[in-house]
C-alpha cells in the first residue's frame, strides 16, 4: 500500500502464521523421524477415522499431540510406553503453531518394569479390595430411611473456586446434607495427610477430595503411598472429585466413589437424593417387588450354595456313616468278647462273695443277738439303780425336811429365851439403877424441901429418865 509519504508491507494475522509455518522448515520436519515417550489416550473422538491424543516424555510432564489412526490406535495400551515412527505435522491453532507428531507405525512397546512403589500400590488396591468399596447410593439411602443426617467434609485447595460448581451440581438437595468445607494445600501429600487425620476424629459420614483440575504434575500428590495408606483405613466412606478425566490417580482407585469433575460430584448426590424421593413417591407394591426380586435372588443363591454344601455334606456323611459302621462292629466285637470275659468273672465273684456273706451274716446275727441281750440287762440294771437312787434322793429329802423344822423350833426357842434373859438382865439394871434414882430422888426431895426448888437438878433428872426411856424402849 502506498501514501504521499512512504511506502509499507500490510500483513493480515493469517499470513504471518503462513510466513512463520512456512519458516519452520528444518530436517526433523520433513524427514521421517522415531519417538519414544508413555502414550496417553486423549478425548476419544476420532476426526476422519483419526485420533488425537497425546506422547509424554518418560522423565518429566512434557508432551506432544500425536495423530493415530484408528486400527493403530486399537493395538496400543493407555499409560505404556511406545517408539513410534512417523513425521512432524505443523497445525496453526488460534494464535499459535502446535506441532503433531503423525505416527506411521508402532515400532516397538517398552516393557514396563514394576518398581517397589508400584508394588506397594498394587499391594494397597488389593487391600482396599478384600476391605471392599461401598457404595455411595446405598449409603444415602439408609441414612435417609432411618432419618439419620449425613455429614459431609469437602476438602478443597487454598483459594479454590470450585465450590460454586459443587453448590450447582447439588442444587436443592444441599438441604439433605450437613456440608463443612475444608482447606489444605491440595497439591502437598502431607497437607492432606494432615487434614484427613483431623477430619477422621470428628466422626464425618464421607470425607470427599474436590478440585477442579490442573497440570498433570500437579496431581502426583493423589499417588503419594503414605496418603493412599491413611486413605483407605478412613471410617468414613470417600470420594473423590479431582478434576481430571485422563489419568486415574491412586487415590482415584482407592476411593468408595470417583467423580471427574466437582460439578459431577454435587449432580451425583443430587441424583441419588432426586431417586430416593421418586420412589418414595411411588407405589410401595412396586419398592416391595424390588426387594422381592433381590429377596429372591440372594435367597436363590444362598440355595444352591446351601444345596451344594449339603450334597457335599451329605458325601462325607455317607462315608463317616460307613467307617462309623465299621468302627461299631470292631467295637460291638470287642466289646461282647471282653463281657462275657467279665461276666465270667461277675459269676465267679458272686459266688464267692454269696459264701463268704453267709458266713459273715451268721456271725454278725450272733454277735448282734448276744449285744442285745447285754443291753436288756444293762436296762434293767439300770432301772432298779435309778429306783434306789430316787428312792434314798426322796428319803435324804424327807429326812432334810424334818431337820430343818427341828432346827427353825430350836433356833425360835433359843432366840425367844435370849430375849427374855436379855430383857430380865436389862429389867434388873434398870430397876436397880430407877431405885437408886428413887433413893436420890428422895434425897433429893428431902433437901428440896429444905433448901427450896433446884431447877437444875430438875432438868438432869428429865434428862436421866428420858435416857432411861429410850434404853428401855431399845430393849423392847
Amino acid at each position: 500500500m502506498e501514501n504521499d509519504n512512504s511506502t509499507y508491507l500490510v500483513y493480515s494475522p493469517a499470513s504471518i502464521l503462513g510466513i512463520f509455518n512456512n519458516a519452520l522448515k528444518l530436517p526433523v520436519t520433513v524427514s521421517i523421524i522415531y519417538l519414544k515417550g508413555k502414550y496417553v489416550i486423549g478425548g476419544g473422538k476420532s476426526y476422519g477415522n483419526y485420533y488425537y491424543d497425546h506422547l509424554y516424555s518418560e522423565s518429566d510432564s512434557s508432551s506432544i499431540g500425536i495423530k493415530i489412526s484408528s486400527l493403530l490406535r486399537s493395538t496400543l495400551v493407555n499409560n505404556d510406553v511406545y517408539t513410534f515412527r512417523g513425521f512432524i505435522e505443523k497445525k496453526i491453532k488460534n494464535s499459535s503453531i502446535e506441532l503433531i507428531f503423525v505416527i506411521d507405525e508402532v515400532v516397538q512397546k517398552e516393557e514396563k518394569t514394576i518398581s517397589e512403589e508400584e508394588l506397594i500400590r498394587y499391594e494397597l488396591i488389593q487391600k482396599k479390595l478384600e476391605i471392599g468399596f461401598r457404595d455411595l447410593e446405598n449409603y444415602i439411602r439408609d441414612k435417609k430411611l432411618k432419618n439419620e443426617p449425613i455429614k459431609i467434609a469437602n476438602i478443597y485447595g487454598h483459594n479454590a473456586i470450585v465450590q460454586k460448581d459443587f453448590s450447582q451440581g447439588l442444587d436443592v438437595s444441599q438441604k439433605e446434607f450437613e456440608i463443612l468445607d475444608f482447606s489444605c494445600n491440595i497439591t502437598s501429600s502431607t497437607s492432606i495427610l494432615e487434614r484427613i487425620r483431623d477430619l477422621e476424629s470428628k466422626n464425618f459420614d464421607i470425607i470427599a477430595l474436590v478440585r477442579g483440575g490442573g497440570d498433570k504434575q500437579s496431581f502426583e500428590s493423589f499417588n503419594d503411598v503414605k496418603l493412599a495408606e491413611e486413605f483407605i483405613n478412613l471410617k468414613a466412606l470417600t470420594i473423590t472429585a479431582i478434576g481430571h478425566t485422563v489419568d486415574e490417580t491412586l487415590i482415584d482407585k482407592l476411593s468408595d466413589k470417583r467423580f471427574h469433575l466437582p460439578h459431577d460430584y454435587g449432580l451425583g448426590l443430587h441424583t441419588i437424593i432426586d431417586k430416593l424421593f421418586q420412589e418414595k413417591s411411588n407405589s410401595r407394591a412396586i419398592l416391595i417387588d424390588e426387594v422381592k426380586k433381590d429377596v429372591t435372588k440372594q435367597f436363590t443363591e444362598q440355595v444352591n450354595t446351601l444345596s451344594a454344601q449339603l450334597k457335599k455334606k451329605n458325601e462325607e456323611f455317607v462315608e463317616a456313616q460307613k467307617t462309623f459302621k465299621e468302627q461299631i462292629e470292631n467295637h460291638t466285637k470287642t466289646f461282647n468278647d471282653q463281657l462275657k470275659v467279665r461276666n465270667d468273672e461277675v459269676e465267679k465273684l458272686k459266688k464267692d462273695l454269696s459264701e463268704k456273706h453267709g458266713q459273715q451274716v451268721k456271725t454278725l446275727t450272733d454277735q448282734l443277738t448276744k449285744r442285745n441281750e447285754e443291753f436288756q440287762k444293762f436296762q434293767e440294771s439300770s432301772a432298779k439303780q435309778l429306783q434306789d437312787l430316787q428312792k434314798n434322793f426322796a428319803d435324804q429329802q424327807k429326812q432334810r425336811t424334818d431337820e430343818m423344822e427341828r432346827y427353825k423350833k430350836e433356833i425360835a426357842s433359843l432366840h425367844e429365851k435370849n430375849i427374855n434373859s436379855a430383857v430380865k438382865e436389862k429389867t434388873a439394871t434398870i430397876s436397880a439403877s430407877l431405885e437408886n434414882l428413887q433413893r436420890e430422888n428422895a434425897k433429893l426431895n428431902s433437901e428440896l424441901s429444905n433448901k427450896g426448888p433446884n431447877y437444875s437438878l430438875m432438868i438432869i433428872m428429865v434428862i436421866l429418865a428420858l435416857v432411861v426411856g429410850f434404853i428401855i424402849a431399845k430393849i423392847i
